[in-house]
């Protein structure tokens, strides 16, 4: 079986850096894709489409993203597709997609960091 993507896009807000119970970090944040679409018919313009992607990175991959990136920086993700249901506070289930990140490659885009390294790997393991 192969589950594998790789998505090249910009962050659409700064991650987000929290610890598990263990202790071990997780770094939420997105990323935005965008795809043509055709023209518009009356207009002539090239339509486009932007697509957010929820992005997770366990241990110190989600230490250096929380770290080094910010909302507008370019990224490659390489990682893999993870389904998620779980309840919410009024007791609904919600279905969650997101990239568990095993690669961010840090792009063009303002750098929080002269000293940042140009790409992060980890492992994608999950408390």
């Amino acid at each position: 079986m192969f589950n594998r993507v790789t998505l090249l896009g910009n962050l659409g807000g700064d991650p987000e850096l929290r610890y598990t119970s263990g202790g071990t970090p997780v770094s939420n944040f997105s990323v935005a894709t965008n795809e043509h679409a055709g023209k518009d018919e009356k207009t002539g313009e090239r339509k486009q489409i932007t697509n957010f992607h929820r992005i997770v990175a366990w241990g110190k991959l989600g230490e250096t993203c929380a770290q080094y990136l910010n909302k507008g920086r370019q990224v490659l993700v390489e990682g893999r597709i993870q389904y998620r249901t779980f309840q919410d506070k009024e007791g609904n289930d919600r279905h969650v997609t997101e990239i568990v990140a095993s690669r961010v490659q840090f792009l063009g885009g303002p750098r929080k960091d002269a000293s940042e390294p140009e790409e992060a790997a980890g492992e994608d393991s999950a408390e």
